[in-house]
């Protein structure tokens, strides 16, 4: 087990903002370990109630199983004070295989990401994400997202099954399972915002239980995230759209240019804070010139 009994990491990351670390990568497109681990270090001078080591921000998709064990290890080695959460995906056995990794390398849970591919019936989802939380006893939370569509009666079903489920992720903007979830199960989950630029999302859906989110941009502007997450959670309105309109909006409008941009640009962000993190890895692209130009000036209001 890691460092947290599942009821304990449950509490433990619905208690402040989530962040998912870029993996940095070399020029070549390696794993520049000693970069990510710098990156951690700074990062950790912030307030965050955990961190989602090679989480779709930190390109997953692209790493090698070995990789994702590495970044795992090096982020369970940095960060002692909060809790690490490794990565599961692809197909089940990859998926068991890849949870039962994170919890030898230490980590305190794991996100489990869609299933690569292929259209899923309800079962089958079900058994995917049972057979995850059956080969550990780490806390598990689950990826809303894409063709990981999980029903109100699945998501019970698991929370009665298996005590380590301990939250789900919502990437789809599914209002009507959100608050459905909140009815019936309340804290037995912790509910994570997980659409892309969460912090757009925030307010509405702290009404729905969803009291953290997963800021990427927490990579490049901590201070501004952790400020922004502030206002959300005291209710604070004014300021919440006042940030949206001055940062957030013009960021989505860079972001929405490209298929995949959410992921590059904030590695494009790291590189306008003069702190960059390496390319993207193929198939995604980076930002252009003039992109990463307006980005730039962009950051250098928030930083």
């Amino acid at each position: 087990m890691g460092r947290y009994a599942p009821d304990e990491l449950r509490t433990a990351l619905g208690a402040g903002l989530l962040s998912f670390p870029v993996t940095h990568t070399t020029a070549d497109l390696d794993f520049d370990e000693a970069a990510y681990r710098a990156h951690l270090q700074h990062l950790s001078a912030y307030d965050v109630a955990g961190l989602f080591a090679a989480g779709g921000t930190g390109e997953f998709f692209s790493l090698t199983h070995d990789e994702v064990d590495t970044v795992v290890r090096a982020t369970v080695d940095e960060i002692t004070d909060i809790p690490v959460m490794g990565a599961a995906g692809y197909g089940t056995t990859q998926a068991v295989a890849l949870t039962r990794a994170s919890a030898a390398a230490g980590a305190d849970g794991v996100l489990l990401l869609p299933p690569y591919l292929t259209e899923l019936p309800e079962q089958g989802l079900y058994e995917h994400a049972a057979r995850v939380c059956a080969s550990t006893d780490i806390g598990v939370v689950v990826y809303h997202r894409a063709n990981a569509r999980y029903s109100a009666a699945t998501v019970e079903r698991l929370a009665e099954e298996f005590p380590n489920f301990i939250g789900f992720k919502d990437g789809i903007c599914d209002i009507d399972l959100l608050a459905t979830l909140n009815a019936r199960l309340g804290d037995r989950l912790v509910y994570i915002g997980g659409l892309p630029t969460a912090e757009t999302y925030a307010l509405p859906y702290l009404e729905l239980g969803v009291t953290t989110y997963s800021s990427a941009i927490f990579n490049f502007a901590p201070r501004w995230a952790t400020d922004f997450y502030a206002a959300v959670r005291s209710g604070d309105r004014t300021e919440v759209l006042d940030r949206l309109r001055d940062f957030v909006v013009p960021y989505i409008a860079i972001r929405d240019r490209q298929a995949g941009y959410g992921v590059s640009i904030v590695k494009a962000g790291l590189t306008a804070a003069g702190r960059p993190a390496g390319p993207v890895r193929p198939p995604l692209t980076d930002l252009t010139d003039a992109e990463l130009s307006e980005l730039t000036d962009l950051v250098k209001k928030v930083i």
